[in-house]
């Protein structure tokens, strides 16, 4: 299976008000793995990045001026991530400017979706985690994945860290291993591994009121799209 993680950078929000793609960053994987294949390129917009836009990605007009228009390499970037799985977090944005570029030009009369599939990781990671924050920068706490070279989004360093970030939430569970004290493999279930009697004792710490609330919150959030919490099934004994 050949999947494409990707992401771009843009001189603005809204396609529809003019704006354009001006980075894009693909890294390449084959049956979950990354194979080392990445594609990137800049893009001159042939307009200028409205200032919102310059704060997030710190990319000027005046880097891009010597940079190759949309239409001079998008062979090159349809050759990359045809007959894939594109991994985009909030792919909608993305698929969008980039179905916009398409349709500026006359030769071209393809969406994206004609030339791969397309797999959101934000829409995956709110029914994973609802109610909680889902950004690629929460979804790195959450899964261990170091951004710390995050200080302002790239395209191909955001497609790095998302591919990292996708993996870790559908690696699941491989295997479990347990062992005793000697060292047994206690895998096949027919013995069961008691805990010593001198061992230390769990320290318990307790949810003061405002953790308490806050988890409350949490499970209205949850309740709202799945029903009952088995939290609060637990606790009125309906569970």
């Amino acid at each position: 299976m050949r999947q494409v993680v990707l992401d771009t950078e843009t001189t603005g929000l809204e396609p529809r008000e003019g704006h354009r793609i001006i980075e894009i960053g693909c890294v390449e994987m084959v049956d979950r793995r990354l194979t080392g294949n990445t594609y990137h390129q800049y893009i001159n917009p042939e307009r200028e990045v409205e200032e919102g836009a310059l704060s997030v990605h710190g990319i000027s007009n005046e880097f891009l001026e010597d940079k190759p228009v949309f239409s001079a390499v998008v062979d090159d970037f349809i050759d990359f991530v045809k007959d894939s799985e594109l991994v985009i977090h909030n792919a909608p944005f993305d698929i969008g400017f980039l179905n916009h570029e398409l349709g500026l030009l006359k030769r071209i009369s393809k969406t994206m979706e004609d030339y791969c599939s397309v797999l959101d990781t934000l829409d995956m990671a709110k029914k994973l985690h609802p109610g909680q924050r889902n950004n690629l920068d929460a979804l790195c706490r959450r899964y261990g994945v170091d951004n710390t070279n995050r200080d302002l989004h790239g395209a191909l360093l955001d497609s790095e860290i998302l591919a990292d970030v996708y993996l870790a939430m559908t690696g699941g569970q491989v295997s479990l291993s347990f062992s005793d004290s000697d060292g047994n493999n206690a895998n096949n279930g027919d013995k069961i591994i008691r805990l010593s009697e001198q061992r230390n004792k769990l320290l318990v710490v307790a949810a003061n009121d405002e953790e308490l609330t806050a988890h409350e919150e949490i499970l209205d959030l949850v309740e709202k799209s799945a029903g009952e919490s088995i939290w609060r099934k637990l606790r009125n004994g309906n569970a």
